[in-house]
Protein backbone atom coordinates (compact mmCIF):
# COMPACT_ATOMS: atom_id res chain seq x y z
CA UNK A 1 0.00 0.00 0.00
CA UNK A 2 1.33 3.38 -0.95
CA UNK A 3 1.59 5.67 2.04
CA UNK A 4 1.34 9.44 1.79
CA UNK A 5 2.93 11.57 4.47
CA UNK A 6 0.38 13.91 6.00
CA UNK A 7 1.99 16.57 8.17
CA UNK A 8 0.19 19.21 10.21
CA UNK A 9 -2.96 18.83 8.11
CA UNK A 10 -6.48 19.10 9.48
CA UNK A 11 -8.73 16.37 8.13
CA UNK A 12 -12.50 16.75 8.55
CA UNK A 13 -14.01 13.31 8.04
CA UNK A 14 -16.75 13.32 5.44
CA UNK A 15 -19.20 10.50 5.92
CA UNK A 16 -21.48 9.06 3.28
CA UNK A 17 -25.09 10.16 3.45
CA UNK A 18 -26.47 6.96 1.95
CA UNK A 19 -29.01 5.33 4.25
CA UNK A 20 -27.91 1.83 5.34
CA UNK A 21 -31.34 0.46 4.51
CA UNK A 22 -31.01 1.51 0.88
CA UNK A 23 -28.25 -1.03 0.36
CA UNK A 24 -30.36 -4.02 1.33
CA UNK A 25 -32.16 -4.20 -2.02
CA UNK A 26 -28.84 -4.82 -3.78
CA UNK A 27 -28.41 -8.18 -2.08
CA UNK A 28 -29.58 -11.53 -3.35
CA UNK A 29 -30.83 -12.40 0.14
CA UNK A 30 -33.02 -9.34 0.58
CA UNK A 31 -35.51 -10.67 3.14
CA UNK A 32 -36.37 -8.08 5.74
CA UNK A 33 -36.40 -8.75 9.46
CA UNK A 34 -40.18 -8.95 9.39
CA UNK A 35 -40.10 -11.56 6.66
CA UNK A 36 -37.56 -13.57 8.62
CA UNK A 37 -40.37 -14.13 11.09
CA UNK A 38 -41.00 -14.07 14.81
CA UNK A 39 -40.84 -17.77 15.64
CA UNK A 40 -37.74 -19.78 16.39
CA UNK A 41 -39.58 -22.82 15.02
CA UNK A 42 -38.77 -21.77 11.45
CA UNK A 43 -35.71 -23.17 9.70
CA UNK A 44 -32.88 -20.64 10.01
CA UNK A 45 -31.61 -19.19 6.75
CA UNK A 46 -28.11 -18.42 5.54
CA UNK A 47 -27.57 -14.82 4.44
CA UNK A 48 -24.81 -14.02 1.98
CA UNK A 49 -22.90 -10.84 2.73
CA UNK A 50 -23.06 -8.05 0.14
CA UNK A 51 -19.97 -6.92 -1.74
CA UNK A 52 -17.28 -5.17 0.25
CA UNK A 53 -18.19 -1.92 -1.45
CA UNK A 54 -21.82 -2.28 -0.38
CA UNK A 55 -20.72 -3.24 3.12
CA UNK A 56 -18.75 0.02 3.33
CA UNK A 57 -21.88 1.99 2.46
CA UNK A 58 -23.91 0.16 5.10
CA UNK A 59 -21.31 0.42 7.87
CA UNK A 60 -20.43 4.06 7.24
CA UNK A 61 -24.12 4.93 7.27
CA UNK A 62 -24.41 3.40 10.74
CA UNK A 63 -21.27 5.15 11.94
CA UNK A 64 -22.52 8.50 10.69
CA UNK A 65 -25.73 8.04 12.70
CA UNK A 66 -23.78 7.15 15.82
CA UNK A 67 -21.27 10.00 15.56
CA UNK A 68 -24.12 12.52 15.28
CA UNK A 69 -25.17 11.51 18.80
CA UNK A 70 -21.81 12.34 20.39
CA UNK A 71 -22.52 16.01 21.27
CA UNK A 72 -25.71 14.92 23.02
CA UNK A 73 -23.81 12.22 24.94
CA UNK A 74 -21.24 14.82 26.04
CA UNK A 75 -23.99 17.12 27.30
CA UNK A 76 -25.67 14.23 29.12
CA UNK A 77 -22.53 13.63 31.18
CA UNK A 78 -21.66 17.30 31.68
CA UNK A 79 -18.52 17.40 29.54
CA UNK A 80 -17.68 20.09 26.96
CA UNK A 81 -15.21 18.17 24.78
CA UNK A 82 -13.86 14.67 24.17
CA UNK A 83 -10.27 14.12 23.01
CA UNK A 84 -9.11 10.83 21.50
CA UNK A 85 -5.54 10.31 20.33
CA UNK A 86 -3.51 7.32 19.17
CA UNK A 87 -0.67 6.20 16.97
CA UNK A 88 -0.76 3.59 14.25
CA UNK A 89 -1.16 0.08 15.78
CA UNK A 90 -1.66 1.55 19.24
CA UNK A 91 -5.27 2.61 18.79
CA UNK A 92 -7.69 3.59 21.51
CA UNK A 93 -10.45 1.02 22.03
CA UNK A 94 -13.15 3.45 20.95
CA UNK A 95 -11.33 4.13 17.66
CA UNK A 96 -12.73 0.91 16.18
CA UNK A 97 -16.29 2.19 16.65
CA UNK A 98 -15.50 5.64 15.25
CA UNK A 99 -13.51 4.80 12.13
CA UNK A 100 -14.74 4.40 8.56
CA UNK A 101 -15.08 0.92 7.06
CA UNK A 102 -12.05 1.50 4.84
CA UNK A 103 -9.76 2.32 7.75
CA UNK A 104 -7.69 -0.63 8.94
CA UNK A 105 -5.74 1.28 11.57
CA UNK A 106 -4.94 4.77 12.74
CA UNK A 107 -2.45 6.69 10.58
CA UNK A 108 0.68 8.32 12.02
CA UNK A 109 -0.79 10.08 15.04
CA UNK A 110 -4.57 10.31 14.62
CA UNK A 111 -6.19 12.79 17.00
CA UNK A 112 -9.94 13.49 17.16
CA UNK A 113 -11.70 16.21 19.12
CA UNK A 114 -15.47 16.34 19.67
CA UNK A 115 -17.19 19.51 20.90
CA UNK A 116 -20.50 19.42 22.78
CA UNK A 117 -21.60 22.98 21.92
CA UNK A 118 -19.57 24.25 18.96
CA UNK A 119 -19.66 27.95 18.16
CA UNK A 120 -21.90 28.99 15.28
CA UNK A 121 -20.53 27.84 11.95
CA UNK A 122 -18.00 25.46 13.54
CA UNK A 123 -18.02 21.67 13.17
CA UNK A 124 -18.65 19.45 16.19
CA UNK A 125 -15.68 17.21 15.41
CA UNK A 126 -12.13 17.58 14.13
CA UNK A 127 -9.59 14.94 13.16
CA UNK A 128 -5.89 15.49 12.57
CA UNK A 129 -3.45 13.03 11.01
CA UNK A 130 0.05 14.20 11.81
CA UNK A 131 3.40 12.77 12.86
CA UNK A 132 4.90 15.99 14.17
CA UNK A 133 4.43 17.93 17.43
CA UNK A 134 2.68 20.68 15.41
CA UNK A 135 -0.58 18.76 15.77
CA UNK A 136 -0.92 20.01 19.33
CA UNK A 137 -0.72 23.63 18.17
CA UNK A 138 -3.65 22.92 15.85
CA UNK A 139 -5.60 21.25 18.65
CA UNK A 140 -4.94 24.18 20.99
CA UNK A 141 -6.07 26.63 18.31
CA UNK A 142 -9.47 24.91 18.14
CA UNK A 143 -9.69 24.68 21.93
CA UNK A 144 -8.98 28.41 22.25
CA UNK A 145 -11.89 29.17 19.92
CA UNK A 146 -14.31 26.69 21.51
CA UNK A 147 -13.25 27.33 25.14
CA UNK A 148 -14.34 24.01 26.74
CA UNK A 149 -14.29 24.00 30.55
CA UNK A 150 -13.80 20.22 30.61
CA UNK A 151 -12.16 17.80 28.18
CA UNK A 152 -12.78 14.08 28.62
CA UNK A 153 -10.03 11.59 27.87
CA UNK A 154 -10.20 7.78 28.03
CA UNK A 155 -8.10 6.92 31.08
CA UNK A 156 -10.44 4.97 33.37
CA UNK A 157 -8.42 2.33 35.28
CA UNK A 158 -11.01 -0.47 35.14
CA UNK A 159 -13.35 -0.02 32.16
CA UNK A 160 -11.59 -1.23 29.03
CA UNK A 161 -13.70 0.78 26.59
CA UNK A 162 -12.94 3.97 28.51
CA UNK A 163 -9.24 3.35 29.13
CA UNK A 164 -7.83 3.20 25.61
CA UNK A 165 -5.47 6.18 25.80
CA UNK A 166 -1.99 4.64 25.93
CA UNK A 167 0.35 5.81 28.68
CA UNK A 168 2.96 7.14 26.26
CA UNK A 169 0.34 9.00 24.23
CA UNK A 170 -1.05 10.54 27.42
CA UNK A 171 2.42 11.87 28.23
CA UNK A 172 2.75 13.32 24.73
CA UNK A 173 -0.73 14.82 24.92
CA UNK A 174 -0.03 16.54 28.23
CA UNK A 175 3.29 17.90 27.01
CA UNK A 176 1.74 19.13 23.78
CA UNK A 177 -1.34 20.78 25.28
CA UNK A 178 0.38 22.59 28.14
CA UNK A 179 -0.78 23.35 31.66
CA UNK A 180 -3.81 25.46 30.73
CA UNK A 181 -5.58 22.69 28.86
CA UNK A 182 -4.18 19.80 30.89
CA UNK A 183 -5.92 21.30 33.94
CA UNK A 184 -9.25 20.78 32.16
CA UNK A 185 -8.74 17.07 31.41
CA UNK A 186 -11.27 14.77 33.10
CA UNK A 187 -12.19 11.09 33.05
CA UNK A 188 -15.85 10.38 32.27
CA UNK A 189 -16.07 6.68 31.37
CA UNK A 190 -19.75 6.71 30.41
CA UNK A 191 -19.05 8.73 27.24
CA UNK A 192 -17.17 5.89 25.53
CA UNK A 193 -19.41 3.27 27.15
CA UNK A 194 -22.62 4.84 25.86
CA UNK A 195 -21.22 5.56 22.41
CA UNK A 196 -20.06 1.97 21.92
CA UNK A 197 -22.96 0.27 23.71
CA UNK A 198 -25.93 1.91 22.03
CA UNK A 199 -27.06 0.98 18.52
CA UNK A 200 -29.12 2.84 15.92
CA UNK A 201 -32.28 0.98 14.92
CA UNK A 202 -30.96 0.80 11.35
CA UNK A 203 -28.56 -1.92 12.49
CA UNK A 204 -31.36 -4.29 13.51
CA UNK A 205 -32.05 -5.58 10.00
CA UNK A 206 -28.57 -6.94 9.46
CA UNK A 207 -28.15 -8.07 13.04
CA UNK A 208 -31.15 -10.33 12.56
CA UNK A 209 -29.56 -11.72 9.41
CA UNK A 210 -26.29 -12.44 11.21
CA UNK A 211 -28.25 -14.22 13.93
CA UNK A 212 -30.12 -16.29 11.36
CA UNK A 213 -26.84 -17.25 9.71
CA UNK A 214 -25.30 -18.27 13.05
CA UNK A 215 -28.38 -20.41 13.81
CA UNK A 216 -28.18 -21.99 10.35
CA UNK A 217 -24.53 -22.91 10.89
CA UNK A 218 -25.32 -24.46 14.27
CA UNK A 219 -28.27 -26.37 12.84
CA UNK A 220 -26.12 -27.82 10.07
CA UNK A 221 -23.24 -28.59 12.43
CA UNK A 222 -25.63 -30.38 14.79
CA UNK A 223 -26.99 -32.74 12.14
CA UNK A 224 -26.19 -36.16 10.73
CA UNK A 225 -24.68 -34.45 7.67
CA UNK A 226 -21.74 -33.42 9.86
CA UNK A 227 -21.83 -35.81 12.84
CA UNK A 228 -21.52 -39.58 12.64
CA UNK A 229 -21.82 -41.04 16.16
CA UNK A 230 -18.82 -43.13 17.12
CA UNK A 231 -16.61 -41.39 14.55
CA UNK A 232 -16.97 -37.59 14.71
CA UNK A 233 -15.27 -35.73 17.57
CA UNK A 234 -16.24 -32.47 19.21
CA UNK A 235 -13.05 -31.01 17.74
CA UNK A 236 -14.19 -32.04 14.26
CA UNK A 237 -17.41 -30.08 14.72
CA UNK A 238 -15.55 -27.02 16.00
CA UNK A 239 -13.35 -26.93 12.91
CA UNK A 240 -16.30 -27.59 10.63
CA UNK A 241 -17.86 -24.41 12.03
CA UNK A 242 -14.66 -22.44 11.50
CA UNK A 243 -14.44 -23.64 7.90
CA UNK A 244 -18.10 -22.81 7.28
CA UNK A 245 -17.61 -19.29 8.64
CA UNK A 246 -14.67 -18.75 6.32
CA UNK A 247 -16.45 -20.25 3.31
CA UNK A 248 -19.22 -17.68 3.69
CA UNK A 249 -16.77 -14.76 4.08
CA UNK A 250 -17.83 -14.18 7.68
CA UNK A 251 -15.36 -14.33 10.53
CA UNK A 252 -15.68 -14.94 14.27
CA UNK A 253 -14.44 -13.41 17.49
CA UNK A 254 -13.69 -16.71 19.28
CA UNK A 255 -13.02 -20.32 18.40
CA UNK A 256 -16.24 -22.40 18.56
CA UNK A 257 -16.55 -24.60 21.64
CA UNK A 258 -18.39 -27.93 21.36
CA UNK A 259 -18.71 -30.10 24.46
CA UNK A 260 -20.40 -33.29 25.59
CA UNK A 261 -22.56 -32.49 28.61
CA UNK A 262 -22.10 -34.89 31.52
CA UNK A 263 -22.05 -34.42 35.28
CA UNK A 264 -18.56 -32.86 35.09
CA UNK A 265 -19.22 -30.45 32.25
CA UNK A 266 -19.74 -26.74 32.92
CA UNK A 267 -18.81 -27.01 36.58
CA UNK A 268 -18.50 -23.31 37.40
CA UNK A 269 -18.47 -23.76 41.16
CA UNK A 270 -15.18 -21.94 41.65
CA UNK A 271 -15.54 -18.50 43.24
CA UNK A 272 -11.88 -17.62 42.79
CA UNK A 273 -11.21 -14.27 41.14
CA UNK A 274 -8.25 -15.75 39.27
CA UNK A 275 -7.82 -18.82 37.12
CA UNK A 276 -5.06 -20.71 35.39
CA UNK A 277 -5.02 -21.96 31.82
CA UNK A 278 -4.52 -25.67 31.31
CA UNK A 279 -1.50 -26.95 29.40
CA UNK A 280 -3.81 -27.77 26.49
CA UNK A 281 -5.13 -24.21 26.42
CA UNK A 282 -1.61 -22.76 26.57
CA UNK A 283 -0.17 -24.98 23.84
CA UNK A 284 -3.22 -25.33 21.62
CA UNK A 285 -3.30 -29.10 22.12
CA UNK A 286 -6.71 -30.45 21.14
CA UNK A 287 -8.76 -32.79 23.26
CA UNK A 288 -10.61 -35.20 20.97
CA UNK A 289 -13.89 -36.39 22.42
CA UNK A 290 -15.76 -38.84 20.22
CA UNK A 291 -19.50 -38.13 20.00
CA UNK A 292 -21.64 -41.15 20.82
CA UNK A 293 -25.31 -42.06 20.58
CA UNK A 294 -27.30 -40.66 23.48
CA UNK A 295 -24.88 -37.77 24.07
CA UNK A 296 -26.12 -34.35 25.09
CA UNK A 297 -24.10 -31.76 23.14
CA UNK A 298 -23.50 -28.07 23.67
CA UNK A 299 -22.02 -25.39 21.40
CA UNK A 300 -20.85 -21.85 22.10
CA UNK A 301 -20.56 -20.03 18.78
CA UNK A 302 -20.63 -16.57 17.23
CA UNK A 303 -20.17 -14.88 13.87
CA UNK A 304 -18.71 -11.49 12.97
CA UNK A 305 -19.54 -9.30 9.98
CA UNK A 306 -20.28 -5.65 9.19
CA UNK A 307 -18.70 -4.64 12.50
CA UNK A 308 -21.22 -6.72 14.47
CA UNK A 309 -20.82 -9.83 16.62
CA UNK A 310 -23.23 -12.56 17.72
CA UNK A 311 -23.02 -15.02 20.63
CA UNK A 312 -25.18 -18.16 20.79
CA UNK A 313 -25.21 -21.34 22.89
CA UNK A 314 -27.41 -24.25 21.84
CA UNK A 315 -28.01 -27.84 22.93
CA UNK A 316 -28.35 -30.96 20.81
CA UNK A 317 -29.16 -34.62 21.40
CA UNK A 318 -27.73 -37.59 19.52
CA UNK A 319 -30.81 -39.76 19.01
CA UNK A 320 -30.15 -43.53 19.11
CA UNK A 321 -32.16 -45.67 16.64
CA UNK A 322 -33.97 -47.30 19.57
CA UNK A 323 -35.43 -43.97 20.72
CA UNK A 324 -38.28 -42.09 19.11
CA UNK A 325 -37.96 -38.82 20.97
CA UNK A 326 -35.97 -36.56 23.23
CA UNK A 327 -35.77 -37.88 26.81
CA UNK A 328 -38.27 -36.12 29.08
CA UNK A 329 -35.57 -35.25 31.62
CA UNK A 330 -33.65 -33.28 29.00
CA UNK A 331 -36.76 -31.50 27.79
CA UNK A 332 -37.40 -30.42 31.38
CA UNK A 333 -33.84 -29.10 31.70
CA UNK A 334 -34.13 -26.92 28.61
CA UNK A 335 -37.55 -25.69 29.71
CA UNK A 336 -36.05 -24.67 33.04
CA UNK A 337 -33.28 -22.77 31.22
CA UNK A 338 -35.91 -20.98 29.12
CA UNK A 339 -37.71 -19.97 32.31
CA UNK A 340 -34.47 -18.53 33.67
CA UNK A 341 -34.09 -16.50 30.46
CA UNK A 342 -37.60 -15.13 30.97
CA UNK A 343 -36.69 -14.06 34.49
CA UNK A 344 -33.55 -12.22 33.32
CA UNK A 345 -35.51 -10.38 30.62
CA UNK A 346 -38.23 -9.38 33.07
CA UNK A 347 -35.62 -7.55 35.19
CA UNK A 348 -33.55 -6.12 32.32
CA UNK A 349 -34.74 -2.55 32.69
CA UNK A 350 -33.15 0.62 31.32
CA UNK A 351 -31.55 2.70 34.08
CA UNK A 352 -31.00 -0.17 36.50
CA UNK A 353 -27.47 -1.37 37.20
CA UNK A 354 -26.23 -4.82 36.34
CA UNK A 355 -25.80 -5.64 40.02
CA UNK A 356 -29.35 -4.57 40.88
CA UNK A 357 -30.67 -6.79 38.11
CA UNK A 358 -28.47 -9.71 39.17
CA UNK A 359 -29.69 -9.53 42.77
CA UNK A 360 -33.36 -9.59 41.76
CA UNK A 361 -32.88 -12.33 39.15
CA UNK A 362 -31.09 -14.65 41.59
CA UNK A 363 -33.77 -14.00 44.22
CA UNK A 364 -36.52 -14.97 41.78
CA UNK A 365 -34.63 -18.05 40.61
CA UNK A 366 -34.29 -19.13 44.23
CA UNK A 367 -38.00 -18.51 44.82
CA UNK A 368 -38.81 -20.82 41.91
CA UNK A 369 -36.31 -23.45 43.13
CA UNK A 370 -34.07 -23.00 40.09
CA UNK A 371 -30.37 -23.49 40.76
CA UNK A 372 -28.06 -21.86 38.26
CA UNK A 373 -25.74 -19.00 37.38
CA UNK A 374 -26.34 -15.80 35.45
CA UNK A 375 -23.56 -14.11 33.48
CA UNK A 376 -25.21 -11.97 30.79
CA UNK A 377 -23.30 -9.30 28.92
CA UNK A 378 -23.59 -6.52 26.32
CA UNK A 379 -22.76 -7.41 22.70
CA UNK A 380 -22.50 -5.56 19.41
CA UNK A 381 -19.29 -3.88 18.26
CA UNK A 382 -17.47 -6.43 20.41
CA UNK A 383 -18.41 -9.92 21.56
CA UNK A 384 -18.16 -8.76 25.15
CA UNK A 385 -19.13 -5.16 24.52
CA UNK A 386 -19.39 -1.98 26.59
CA UNK A 387 -21.99 -1.66 29.31
CA UNK A 388 -23.39 -3.25 32.45
CA UNK A 389 -22.46 -6.83 33.24
CA UNK A 390 -25.14 -8.95 34.88
CA UNK A 391 -23.05 -11.41 36.86
CA UNK A 392 -19.97 -13.37 35.87
CA UNK A 393 -19.35 -17.08 36.23
CA UNK A 394 -17.22 -16.49 39.34
CA UNK A 395 -19.06 -13.39 40.59
CA UNK A 396 -22.65 -14.12 41.54
CA UNK A 397 -23.00 -11.63 44.39
CA UNK A 398 -21.98 -8.58 42.40
CA UNK A 399 -19.51 -7.52 39.72
CA UNK A 400 -17.22 -4.67 40.77
CA UNK A 401 -17.35 -1.52 38.60
CA UNK A 402 -18.84 -3.09 35.45
CA UNK A 403 -21.82 -4.38 37.43
CA UNK A 404 -22.47 -0.87 38.73
CA UNK A 405 -22.99 0.55 35.23
CA UNK A 406 -26.58 1.21 34.14
CA UNK A 407 -28.42 -0.58 31.33
CA UNK A 408 -28.92 1.88 28.46
CA UNK A 409 -31.63 2.07 25.84
CA UNK A 410 -30.48 0.99 22.40
CA UNK A 411 -28.21 -1.80 23.68
CA UNK A 412 -27.84 -5.40 22.54
CA UNK A 413 -27.44 -8.09 25.24
CA UNK A 414 -26.43 -11.74 25.32
CA UNK A 415 -28.74 -13.48 27.79
CA UNK A 416 -26.21 -16.04 28.98
CA UNK A 417 -26.80 -18.41 31.89
CA UNK A 418 -27.03 -22.00 32.99
CA UNK A 419 -29.39 -24.02 35.15
CA UNK A 420 -28.95 -27.32 36.94
CA UNK A 421 -31.42 -30.15 36.50
CA UNK A 422 -31.51 -33.62 38.06
CA UNK A 423 -31.62 -36.43 35.51
CA UNK A 424 -33.13 -39.36 37.37
CA UNK A 425 -32.33 -42.02 34.79
CA UNK A 426 -28.64 -41.25 35.15
CA UNK A 427 -28.84 -40.28 38.79
CA UNK A 428 -26.82 -37.10 38.21
CA UNK A 429 -27.28 -33.34 38.04
CA UNK A 430 -26.55 -31.90 34.60
CA UNK A 431 -25.99 -28.26 33.71
CA UNK A 432 -27.87 -26.70 30.80
CA UNK A 433 -25.99 -23.64 29.44
CA UNK A 434 -27.93 -21.41 27.02
CA UNK A 435 -27.33 -18.07 25.36
CA UNK A 436 -29.35 -15.88 22.99
CA UNK A 437 -28.96 -12.26 21.95
CA UNK A 438 -31.64 -9.60 22.42
CA UNK A 439 -31.92 -6.01 21.20
CA UNK A 440 -33.73 -2.95 22.49
CA UNK A 441 -36.73 -1.65 20.55
CA UNK A 442 -38.04 1.79 21.56
CA UNK A 443 -41.76 2.20 22.11
CA UNK A 444 -41.94 5.35 19.97
CA UNK A 445 -40.65 6.24 16.52
CA UNK A 446 -37.85 8.30 18.05
CA UNK A 447 -35.08 6.60 20.01
CA UNK A 448 -34.47 9.79 21.98
CA UNK A 449 -37.96 10.27 23.44
CA UNK A 450 -37.79 8.23 26.62
CA UNK A 451 -36.64 5.02 28.20
CA UNK A 452 -39.76 3.11 27.26
CA UNK A 453 -39.31 0.12 25.01
CA UNK A 454 -38.91 -3.62 25.03
CA UNK A 455 -36.33 -6.32 24.45
CA UNK A 456 -36.80 -8.68 21.53
CA UNK A 457 -34.85 -11.77 20.52
CA UNK A 458 -32.43 -10.66 17.81
CA UNK A 459 -33.21 -13.75 15.71
CA UNK A 460 -36.92 -13.54 16.44
CA UNK A 461 -36.89 -16.38 18.95
CA UNK A 462 -34.75 -18.59 21.15
CA UNK A 463 -33.94 -22.28 21.36
CA UNK A 464 -36.88 -24.12 22.88
CA UNK A 465 -36.32 -27.43 21.08
CA UNK A 466 -33.19 -29.53 20.88
CA UNK A 467 -31.22 -29.94 17.71
CA UNK A 468 -31.54 -33.64 16.86
CA UNK A 469 -28.69 -35.68 15.39
CA UNK A 470 -30.03 -38.95 14.08
CA UNK A 471 -27.96 -42.12 14.33
CA UNK A 472 -27.60 -44.64 11.57
CA UNK A 473 -29.90 -47.67 12.02
CA UNK A 474 -28.27 -50.77 13.41
CA UNK A 475 -25.47 -48.90 15.14
CA UNK A 476 -26.22 -48.99 18.84
CA UNK A 477 -23.65 -47.38 21.07
CA UNK A 478 -22.75 -45.58 24.28
CA UNK A 479 -25.58 -43.73 25.95
CA UNK A 480 -28.53 -45.60 24.49
CA UNK A 481 -31.60 -45.33 26.75
CA UNK A 482 -29.52 -43.80 29.56
CA UNK A 483 -32.00 -40.94 29.88
CA UNK A 484 -35.25 -42.77 29.11
CA UNK A 485 -37.60 -41.76 26.33
CA UNK A 486 -39.75 -38.74 25.59
CA UNK A 487 -41.70 -37.24 22.75
CA UNK A 488 -40.19 -35.18 19.99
Amino acid sequence: MKQTLVSNVLVILSWMTVSPSSAFAAQDDSASLSSIGNSADRAPKYFTLPSLREQETIQDGWTKERRKRIPKILKKYGVDAWLISQKEYAEETVFWSLKSAKQFSARRRTTTLFIANPTKGSPSSYTWIDNTPKVWESVKEVLSKQKPASIAINTHPQIAFSSGLHAGELDALKEGLGKEWVSKLVSQPMIAVEYIATMPQSRAEWYGKLQSTAWAMISEAFSESVIEPGVTTTTDVEWWLRDKVQAMNYTTWFHPDVTIIDENAWNLSSTSSSSFLSENELTGTEEKNVIQQGDLLHVDFGVTALGLNTDTQHLAYVLPPSQTGIPASLLAGLKKANRAQDIVLSHLQVGRTGNEILKDVLAELKKENITGKVYSHPIGDWGHAAGALIGMTNLQDKVPVLGDLPVLKGMYYSIELLVEHYVGKRGVVLRFPVEEDVRWVPSSSSEEDDNKGTWVWAYGGRQEKFHIIKSRPGKEGHGVDEFGSGDL
